[in-house]
């Protein structure tokens, strides 16, 4: 076995053996440590170029970074945002918001910042700095305000008083503005030309409306009336509608206004009257008198601003201005050589204004300046004609039961045909739908025809004839849905029929052609 000599040293002998070996670790300890203080040293001298490379090689990473946006895909940013962490997003947000450019900022939104304007709205503001045009010359009579004698007959319940002998032409506007605002109890909706604008421009908005709806979708768009219900139709007696002026003649003329809820009566009293309808109180608005001047008849024009009068002894006829307040005569129409003018009537559009004179002559007059167009004739004598909805066509119905067919432009004769076991002719009508043709004979027989067969035929069939009447017809109308239709005598009293058109069929099942109508 091998003794342990170790643990026979002496402590003495061991210490001396380390001793050299302790020094030199000191002195080794002493150089690291010198060498440790010079390091950071020559560190902080290398410092600010390391710096500047490093902030140049993070500028050029972004950069190429912040091109390839727009190229990556969700799963390669979401990788970038946890690699380098949500500085890159806030600069893409303000990359994006560079490129988008300067947002547009309301006034609202802004707190008084004006909205950028556009070159258009530039240009409008340019147009709207130039100067307005001056008139190329200037009539001094123009400017001389003539005065009106007040004293007259017609305007003497405009005088506020005694003294009150003239007013200017503006004044006296201002005085009928006010007395028929006083009379109507506000400006009307057909006189208001505002309202008027905005109910078009709404009404154009609806039929775009429906049009896109009607195209939107498909079915069956043929459904029952919504203007006339089925089954007995109630009615109720109001007041009348002249109460407040009864006339102390014979009435020859009742018609509502085109727009507005006032009606019209005329007859041998030589006055006019206009009445707002309310089925309550039914005040009278104004009446007018025209000396020694019997009316025959009388009617509204197409716009409602005009109403035109003629006599039953007179070869003149009057035109009343309700916005302007005044009555114009129309003494002597050249070219027409007429005793009386009686029976006129007026086209659809406003247009044109037929005379019906004596041997047949029929005169068609501009409604504008009341004067001649040209003239037709139709054999024998003419009772009564009406204008087709777009008025370009007159139907003339003759006394021996002859129905002419006249062309506007050319005032020349496209068709006649006879009306069946007519007598003597005595009023015609024409539907709103330019679908069907009434005619009125003396025997109370009135006979409805389709416009295509009057047109084509001599010697049309009539769909239906109505029999309800045992005077003869003095007038037949239709109702705006050409639903119903109205036959009336004035030789007895009450002698008013209702009549409902329906849909007119065919008999398929005999295969005959003849189209056949219901009426109630």
């Amino acid at each position: 076995m091998r003794r342990p000599a170790a643990a026979a040293l002496e402590p003495g002998a061991v210490n001396a053996g380390k001793a050299p070996r302790m020094k030199a670790a000191k002195k080794v300890s002493k150089a690291t440590k010198a060498a440790k203080m010079t390091k950071p040293k020559r560190a902080a001298k290398r410092l600010p170029v390391t710096a500047k490379q490093a902030a140049a090689a993070e500028a050029a990473r972004r950069d190429r970074h912040l091109k390839a946006l727009g190229s990556a895909s969700g799963a390669e940013r979401e990788l970038e945002e946890l690699v380098f962490g949500d500085s890159l997003k806030v600069e893409e947000d303000e990359l994006l918001r560079r490129l988008a450019g300067p947002r547009r900022v309301t006034a609202a939104q802004g707190g008084g910042v004006q909205e950028e304007s556009s070159d258009s709205e530039v240009e409008n503001e340019a147009k709207g700095d130039l100067l307005p045009k001056k008139p190329a010359w200037v009539d001094e009579d123009d400017e001389v305000e003539e005065n009106v004698d007040m004293t007259h007959k017609y305007r003497k319940d405009l005088m506020k008083s005694d003294a009150e002998t003239t007013l200017t032409k503006k004044n006296l506007k201002k005085r009928l503005e006010e007395h028929f605002q006083q009379a109507m109890g506000g400006v009307p909706a057909w006189a208001d030309l505002e309202h008027r604008k905005k109910s078009r421009r709404t009404s154009s908005d609806s039929d775009s409306d429906e049009d896109d709806d009607l195209l939107r979708r498909t079915g069956n768009f043929i459904t029952t009336s919504e203007a006339l219900p089925r089954g007995i139709l109630k009615m109720s007696t109001c007041l009348p509608a002249n109460q407040e002026r009864f006339a102390n003649g014979k009435l020859v003329t009742v018609q509502f206004h085109p727009s507005a809820q006032v009606v019209m009566t005329a007859g041998h009293d030589r006055s006019v009257s206009l009445f707002q309808v309310d089925g309550v109180r039914n005040p009278k608005i104004q009446s007018i008198y025209l000396e020694n001047f019997p009316i025959y008849k009388a009617r509204f024009s197409v716009d409602g601003e005009q109403v035109i009068a003629t006599g039953t002894h007179h070869s003149l006829f009057f035109v009343y201005d309700m916005i302007a307040g005044s009555i114009i005569p129309i003494p002597k129409v050249r070219g027409v050589e007429e005793k009386f003018l009686r029976n006129f009537e007026l086209s659809p559009d406003g247009s044109f204004m037929l005379l019906i004179g004596t041997s047949g002559y029929l005169h068609l007059l501009s409604m504008k300046t009341k004067e001649l167009i040209g003239t037709m004739k139709v054999n024998g004598r003419c009772t009564a004609s009406a204008f087709t909805p777009d008025s370009s066509k007159i139907y003339s119905y003759s006394k021996e039961g002859e129905v002419f067919i006249w062309d506007v432009r050319s005032r020349k004769c496209l068709h006649r045909f006879e009306d069946e076991g007519s007598l003597e002719g005595k009023c015609i009508a024409i539907s709103k739908n330019n679908q069907y043709v009434a005619c009125g004979s003396s025997s109370g027989v009135v006979n409805l025809y389709t416009t295509d067969a009057c047109l084509k035929e001599n010697h049309p069939k009539p769909v239906k004839a109505i029999m309800s009447l045992v005077t003869s017809a003095t007038c037949v109308t239709f109702n705006p849905t050409t639903e119903i239709l109205a036959v009336a005598s004035r030789d007895t009293d009450e002698a008013v029929k209702l009549a409902e058109t329906l849909f007119i069929l065919l008999k398929e099942d005999r295969g005959e052609n003849e189209p056949v109508t219901e009426v109630l």
